[in-house]
């Protein structure tokens, strides 16, 4: 019996669905959370029914009114309310009106639906059923809708649905269907949804009832009602939905309809972690609408896969990318492999962005460990000096000076791997192509613009010149990767500064190389940085696989037998002077620069790599000052490039002496003017341009540049090994600030002309600190260099591991004892404290130097005074701002590598107070605080001299009973100087 419903009010929705031509299923207008949902059978309204979705045959016009209900209010805004229910039949019955109109109003007047019999329940109709009888008559009277008189107008509108395939794939043919339409759209109306990924439609206009899964990605299951509900109410809708079956209630389940249940094991399952929100974002977008399908495969059970679009104003949009991007599907490479390549890509990068930003079912993934790490905001415009492979370049960076040493930056190309050089020392041969793939940068490259933008960086670690994960932290290094963009010249007359703005960006180094088939693209697993063009490689790679370019030709590769004479004897190597002789001036490639004279020569003629040196013409030696400097020149100037040879002979070593041209330019006569080379007297009448070789050096000399600047006219200054000495005996200063004080006379300094202080600064003030990171997710280990907050400023600062807690971490107090390498501090930190740091910045070697006062021996914590003069040079160099004078009187570089405090290259040095005029070194002597090493028999003439000043200064504190003299002489002369104790770090920043 129906029961009238009390006191209804009006309430606001938006229409999901329409089951048939007098039903709505309307959810509640809200952004968060899956709506509440009514279905609403309208009041006083009988549509005619649908067929059920096994197959059969539709009562006449029995579509057309469901579609025409459809069409008129589907996902559109409601209002309703419910007149009265029938708990019988579970149903309620109410007023709907859409832009306040009547629903059954519109619909009774289009002829599609009629106005029930009342019978016996005269309480239980429609507040506006007189309204509705009018307009009932008047479609009667028109013949609309399903009124209709038109002779075989009934019968046209009857559909014989074909049996469904869902659960029967014997139904259909899904195999000729995929051999007739695969690729091609197919219009269909969505049924029902089963899940997110899952949806039975109708196929049109054979009305074939299918089930559709989403290729390419799988969403999780919505879950599974028990058999009591599903047996029954799946058949329910299609045959009683819109019925008039107010006059009989459904009775209880009979033993046989139990027992159907139990054979078809319907038991209850759960939904999986946002599986019904899944279903519900499909819902809202699919279900009884339009839709088209892009068929891709099919299974055994005739389930169809394939790509589901639906439409979203003028544009259609694609289901499988919307579930990915919202985080409510992943990515299945089993139907995804049906896809296109470019639509993988996208379904790729959209669940990696979803996993990043942890969206709904990746709310709890945990990433996998990577060595890579994003770099940001690192951009640079520079010059290409040299090409080291086929998938790495060296940029001089243009924001940097020439002769800063980090102005020259090494950017392996990001998300490529190029062909291998291979490596003659070993015998290990190039890859094919390896050489053209070089060639073809070189050409493009060598003295051009381009603009960088560093990406990533990653941690490699090395064993007997392999890749290994086991191998230490000594074995490793941080290599960056970038996009480097060719920026193209303007045109002939126009303004380079006016097309600035439009070329930013150029040709994509990487991109042109995998197009010609010259690199290939890598796979990265799911977490690993990459390129930020890296589908822009992927389809280049697709371009140059199916055009055959490359190394994906099946030709054989292009064969040049080049003969390396650098690796060759001597007596090989002059077996080819006679015939480099006779060429006389001919072309050629400088391979490397080994040093400001000396190249290796790649002459394609000859077919063979020689060492060359420019005659008469010698730089500064390695380690020599301005040795690097001449190299950093010679880089610039012929690195790589095509230039011009001339062979005069062959020295004992074999390497040829001869003129280098570039642009017909002799190149020692820049080097020359330069002041980084000087003449050799010997054999120089015998040298091409003698004479303008000569002016080149006497310029250098007048303006004092470089190896010159101590030059004074009418000296004889010699030209050969003479002069090396002579450097030698010539002192290294620093201007320094001491940032931290050891014991034993040990301290630490930074350089303050070093300009690597600056650029470091400037990184470091430029990075943007995260929140503590997750437990698990950063794992530092022993040498790492990370970002630390130092104590005592609550300052960040780069840091290296020095010990790790026992066993894993376990909370964010866990103590970390970190090396402050730009400062020499050393303390515990908590994990909370520490941060990862980029390999760009990480890499760079650290500022401060470890130093030691040269020529005295000052007392350990532990020994008597030693803390007193621990304290006074704390006092004599911290207590105030200022720069000291280093006088690095020898370099010891027995300890190794920097592991901690106190270890590493240690520059034995005279320190002086530059304001006071005064050396530390003699301070300490003269206040009893340190005494002098023990003199050797045989010492160079300017140690002598400084030890006879310092014993002057030590035998008056002697006499004063200062200090250490306090009982007279020092009986013990003990050399003896353990490593200093580590103490908290109390040094300046």
């Amino acid at each position: 019996m129906a029961s009238t419903a009390g006191a209804p009010q009006w309430l606001r929705g938006i229409v999901k669905a329409v089951p048939s031509g007098d039903s709505l299923v309307i959810m509640g207008n809200t952004k968060t959370g899956i709506p509440q949902e009514k279905t609403i059978t309208l009041s006083s309204l009988m549509a005619p029914k649908l067929a059920p979705r096994r197959g059969g045959a539709d009562e006449p016009f029995a579509w057309e009114s469901r579609e025409y209900l459809r069409k008129l209010s589907i996902g559109k805004e409601v209002t309703f309310r419910v007149d009265y229910a029938v708990p019988a039949i579970n149903r309620e019955f109410g007023s709907v009106f859409l832009d306040n109109k009547n629903v059954a109003s519109v619909v009774v007047a289009a002829g599609w639906a009629r106005v029930r019999d009342q019978g016996q329940q005269k309480g239980e109709v429609s507040p506006y059923l007189a309204e509705l009888l009018r307009l009932e008559e008047q479609a009667k009277q028109q013949g609309l809708g399903r009124w209709n008189r038109e002779p075989g107008a009934s019968e046209a509108a009857i559909r014989d649905l074909p049996p469904s395939a869902v659960g029967d794939g014997g139904n259909f043919d899904a195999m000729a269907l995929l051999a007739a339409k695969k690729g091609s759209p197919l219009e269909a109306i969505v049924d029902q949804v089963r899940d997110g990924s899952t949806i039975r439609v109708y196929l049109l206009p054979e009305f074939q009832h299918v089930q559709v899964f989403v290729a390419g990605i799988q969403a999780p299951s919505a879950g599974r009602r028990a058999a009591a509900e599903s047996v029954i109410a799946t058949e329910s809708p299609s045959g009683e939905q819109n019925g008039d079956s107010t006059t009989e209630a459904r009775g209880p389940l009979t033993s046989a309809q139990r027992l159907a249940a139990g054979t078809g094991n319907m038991v209850e399952v759960p939904a999986d972690p946002y599986g019904r929100e899944a279903k519900h974002f499909t819902e809202i977008r699919v279900l009884h609408r339009d839709v088209r399908i892009v068929l891709e495969g099919v299974d055994k059970f005739s389930n169809l896969t394939g790509s589901v679009y639906y439409p979203d104003g003028e544009s259609a949009k694609d289901l499988a990318f919307e579930l990915v991007e919202n985080g409510l599907a992943k990515y299945v490479e089993w139907s995804a492999s049906l896809l296109e390549d470019d639509t993988r890509r996208k379904l790729k990068t959209a669940e990696l962005q979803a996993k990043k930003t942890r969206l709904r079912i990746w709310t709890n993934y945990v990433p996998p460990e990577t060595n890579s790490k994003a770099i940001h905001d690192q951009n640079f415009t520079g010059k290409v000096i040299e090409v080291a492979s086929a998938d790495c370049i060296v940029v001089a960076d243009d924001s940097l000076p020439f002769g800063d040493p980090n102005a020259e930056r090494r950017v392996n190309l990001s998300s490529i791997r190029g062909p291998k050089m291979g490596n003659p020392r070993r015998d290990q041969k190039p890859d094919p192509y390896a050489r053209d793939a070089k060639e073809f940068l070189r050409t493009r490259l060598i003295g051009r613009q381009v603009n960088v933008s560093m990406e990533y960086s990653r941690k490699v670690t090395f064993a007997d010149g392999a890749a290994s994960a086991a191998a230490g932290p000594a074995d490793s290094r941080v290599m960056d990767f970038g996009t480097v963009f060719l920026i193209h010249p303007p045109k002939d007359g126009e303004d380079a500064a006016a097309t600035g703005a439009a070329q930013q960006t150029g040709a994509n180094i990487a991109e042109l190389l995998v197009a010609r088939g010259f690199a290939t693209v890598v796979r990265h697993r799911d977490f690993e940085e990459r390129s930020n063009y890296y589908d822009a490689l992927l389809s280049a790679e697709s371009r140059a696989i199916s055009g055959k370019k490359g190394m994906h030709s099946a030709k054989d590769p292009p064969v040049r037998h080049v003969t390396d004479l650098l690796t060759a004897n001597a007596k090989r190597a002059k077996d080819f002077l006679p015939s480099l002789q006779r060429s006389r001036r001919m072309p050629a490639v400088v391979e490397y620069v080994l040093s400001g004279h000396r190249f290796k020569i790649d002459i394609p003629k000859a077919t063979c790599s020689v060492a060359f040196s420019l005659s008469g013409v010698r730089c500064p030696g390695r380690g020599e000052p301005y040795s690097e400097e001449a190299i950093a020149f010679m880089r610039r100037r012929i690195m790589q490039r095509d230039v011009e040879i001339e062979v005069e002979t062959a020295d004992r070593t074999g390497t040829f002496l001869g003129t280098l041209w570039d642009n017909k330019t002799n190149v020692a006569i820049p080097l020359l003017e330069a002041g980084l080379a000087k003449l050799q007297t010997f054999g120089l009448d015998r040298i091409q341009d003698a004479h303008l070789l000569t002016q080149a050096e006497q310029s250098a000399k007048q303006k004092k540049l470089k190896i010159w600047e101590n030059y004074v006219e009418g000296e004889d200054v010699p030209n050969d090994s003479g002069s090396t000495v002579e450097r030698r005996q010539k002192k290294e200063e620093l201007k320094v600030v001491v940032t931290e004080v050891l014991e034993g006379g040990k301290f630490y300094v930074q350089s303050v002309a070093d300009q690597k202080v600056s650029a470091i600064q400037k990184q470091l003030s430029s990075l943007s600190l995260q929140d503590t990171p997750l437990i698990g997710a950063f794992n530092p280990k022993k040498g790492d260099i990370v970002l630390a907050q130092f104590s005592a400023d609550k300052s960040w600062n780069r840091a290296m591991i020095v010990n790790t807690p026992r066993g894993v971490v376990e909370s964010g107090n866990d103590k970390f004892e970190v090396f402050y390498i730009d400062y020499g501090n050393q303390e515990f930190v908590p994990f909370s404290e520490l941060r990862p740091l980029e390999g760009s910045v990480s890499s760079a070697p650290g500022l401060a130097q470890l130093c030691s006062l040269a020529h005295i021996k000052v007392p350990g914590l532990e020994d008597d005074y030693g803390q007193e003069a621990a304290f006074r040079l704390s006092e004599l160099l911290l207590s105030s701002a200022k720069e000291f004078k280093a006088v690095i009187e020898e370099k010891d570089t027995s300890a190794g590598k920097v592991k901690g405090q106190g270890t590493g290259t240690v520059f034995l040095v005279t320190l002086i107070d530059t304001e006071a005029e005064t050396s530390i070194n003699a301070i300490l002597i003269q206040e009893g605080l340190a005494r002098l090493e023990k003199r050797r028999r045989w010492e160079p003439k300017d140690k002598q001299q400084a030890l006879d000043e310092l014993t002057e200064v030590e035998e008056a504190a002697k006499k004063a009973r200062l200090g250490m003299w306090e009982y007279g002489d020092i009986a013990s002369d003990d050399e003896d100087n353990g490593p200093p104790a580590r103490k908290p770090a109390a040094g300046k920043r």
